[in-house]
């Protein structure tokens, strides 16, 4: 410990506990320790943080994306009311690949559709932007699904692909840039591809139009040494482009919102979150909590209790998601979570010692 606290250490004045408070407080603001006991930074805040919920387009991998417009009415609701910055509406997927007669409306977003919810959006008036993903491999009809953004409501498109799909990903990227949208780029399943692998997309990204790049854990894997070295990795890469990076965890291990933190100290200006962690599986880093640590005057927490209090709770009567021993089984193994989900859905939903041994024998 560094003489300057050590000696108040020794005179009772800093706890273990308040030294360590101190010490993430001049990480999370990049500034000298020496400094801390004099400016307190962890009551500040970064301006330039922006918070995206996905609640609507994440949350809708356990209900095929068949939200009423009543449910999605009030997420977007709260998220104005709440000072969040960006609402993911849904997925832009193709109605050949995701039928209609199985998949809700918010797994198109049609203009239409969204419309008849949020009306003729206005994102400077309501301080909020919304956005969609559109997936590559052939989930999207991206080269004539996506209207010009001049006459949608969406103002951004967030690009979902894996390693081997990067090239696709950019044409989009390229595609939706043109478009005028603002564009971000989400590498899935990161804790699965090879160092030499995230190089070389990251390389091809930097070149791109793109203007964030999401370090995104699909399957809750990883832990804070491999989100501090994913962190550094995508900043050294996107230095000097003008990107910003992103998190979006899930909470197989219960990490989702200490991984999310952990990108913010190191310097994640775009941050996932939802609902009360509404999401696939495990679900994710769950936005009253991440509300509650932000500083931000402009965060407001009631209205996000409000919409979970009467929109998100009454879905779970229907729908399993969040932390369980099955979730965090596939999480430590770095698998899909689509067999922890199957097995939730079964008739012995918690008879975790056989999904113990189904999973490792599949292994």
């Amino acid at each position: 410990m560094p003489k300057h606290v050590g000696a108040l250490a020794c005179n009772g004045a800093v706890d273990r506990r308040e030294w360590r408070r101190r010490r993430w407080s001049c990480r999370f603001n990049n500034q000298p320790l020496a400094d801390v006991s004099e400016k307190a930074p962890w009551i500040t805040y970064r301006p330039e943080l922006k918070v995206l919920d996905c609640t609507i387009r994440d949350g809708g991998l356990i209900n095929d994306s068949n939200f009423t417009d009543d449910q999605v009415r009030a997420v977007y609701r709260a998220c104005i009311d709440a000072g969040i910055d960006t609402m993911e509406i849904g997925y832009k997927n193709s109605p050949q690949q995701f039928p209609k007669d199985r998949y809700g409306p918010w797994r198109h977003c049609e203009e239409e559709d969204m419309r008849r919810v949020v009306g003729d959006h206005d994102s400077e008036a309501t301080g909020l932007r919304l956005c969609a993903m559109a997936d590559a491999g052939g989930k999207s009809d991206w080269k004539h699904q996506i209207i010009p953004a001049k006459d949608s409501v969406l103002d951004m498109i967030r690009v979902a692909c894996y390693i081997h799909q990067i090239s696709e990903a950019m044409e989009m990227i390229e595609r939706f840039d043109s478009l005028g949208y603002e564009t971000t780029l989400n590498i899935m399943a990161i804790s699965t591809v090879a160092d030499s692998e995230i190089d070389q997309g990251l390389r091809i990204a930097a070149k791109s139009p793109v203007g964030t790049v999401v370090v995104v854990d699909s399957y809750g894997n990883l832990y804070r040494e491999q989100i501090d070295h994913l962190m550094r990795k995508y900043a050294k890469a996107l230095k000097g482009t003008g990107k910003e990076v992103g998190i979006h965890a899930h909470n197989n291990l219960q990490l989702a919102f200490a991984n999310t933190i952990e990108a913010i100290i190191l310097g994640s200006n775009r941050v996932d979150a939802t609902m009360m962690g509404l999401g696939r599986g495990a679900g994710n880093c769950p936005m009253e909590i991440l509300l509650s640590f932000l500083r931000n005057p402009k965060f407001k927490l009631r209205p996000v209790l409000e919409v979970i209090e009467n929109t998100i709770l009454p879905i779970r009567e229907k729908c399993d998601w969040g932390p369980s021993i099955p979730y965090h089984l596939t999480g430590r193994m770095n698998l899909h979570p689509r067999s922890a989900m199957a097995f939730r859905e079964g008739p012995t939903p918690d008879a975790y010692t056989a999904f113990y041994d189904q999973t490792m024998s599949d292994l």
